[in-house]
Order: C-alpha cells, then sequence, then structure tokens
C-alpha cells in the first residue's frame, strides 16, 4: 500500500510540474505568437495599400481596406491589432491633413468589415482587375 502511495505521489508531483512547464512555455511563446501575426498582419496592410496604389481604380478604395484588414485578421489576434492599429493611425493623419470626415467613416467601416471577417468583395468596384482578388474562404 506504501509503494502504491509513493508512485501516486510521484506520478502527482510530476504531472504538477510538467503543467508549470507548459504554463511557462505557454507564457513565453504566447507574445512570440502575438507579435508575429501582428508583423505578417502588417505585411498584409502593406500589399493592399500597394495594391491600391498599383491599380489605382477609380472608387477602389474601400475595397483595399476591407481587403487589407481581412488578410491581416486572419493571422490572428496580433494581425488584427496591427489592422486596427495602421487603420486607424492612416485615418487619423487623413483627418490631419484635412480629409473628407464621411470619407474616413466610409474607410473605417470597411476597416471593421474586413477586420470581423466580412467578404472584401463586397466593396469590389466593377471592372477592377482580377488580379487584385482576394478569395474569401
Amino acid at each position: 500500500m506504501n509503494s502504491l502511495l509513493a508512485v501516486t505521489t510521484v506520478v502527482a508531483v510530476f504531472a504538477v510540474r510538467a503543467e508549470g512547464v507548459a504554463d511557462i512555455w505557454d507564457t513565453v511563446t504566447k507574445p512570440l505568437k502575438f507579435g508575429r501575426e501582428a508583423v505578417q498582419g502588417a505585411v498584409d496592410m502593406a500589399h493592399a495599400y500597394v495594391d491600391m496604389r498599383r491599380a489605382n481604380f477609380k472608387n477602389s478604395d474601400k475595397y483595399f481596406h476591407a481587403r487589407g484588414n481581412y488578410d491581416a485578421a486572419r493571422r490572428g489576434p496580433g494581425g488584427s491589432w496591427a489592422a486596427r492599429v495602421i487603420s486607424n493611425a492612416r485615418e487619423t493623419v487623413d483627418q490631419w491633413r484635412g480629409g473628407n470626415p464621411a470619407a474616413s467613416a466610409a474607410d473605417q467601416e470597411a476597416n471593421r468589415w474586413g477586420r470581423k471577417g466580412g467578404d472584401p468583395n463586397k466593396y469590389r468596384p466593377k471592372g477592377l482587375p482580377t488580379k487584385y482578388r482576394r478569395s474569401v474562404f
């Protein structure tokens, strides 16, 4: 009976220590994962911006806002955070430069739509070349 108690105690102590190691591992890796997602999300936002500039297509602004936010948010919480920060900063700078408040509000709605997983093609203007199309699964 004593040997069974000793084995049970050893197993219980090992399980607690192993769980403690997992907690420490999570504490270390979660911020790294968030940071990686944020960087990847920022790159997604930059790709959407570059595509918007290259396309130079009338009424496509909201589509590229939604697409950049959508792509970034799909990376995870870090990507969603990066998309929100970048989008808010961009619209704030636009307002400082005397931008149209109604256009900024419309852009922010498209940003939120993309971040929450809405199909960016909702904002896609007719005639935009297909090379700027993103599939939404």
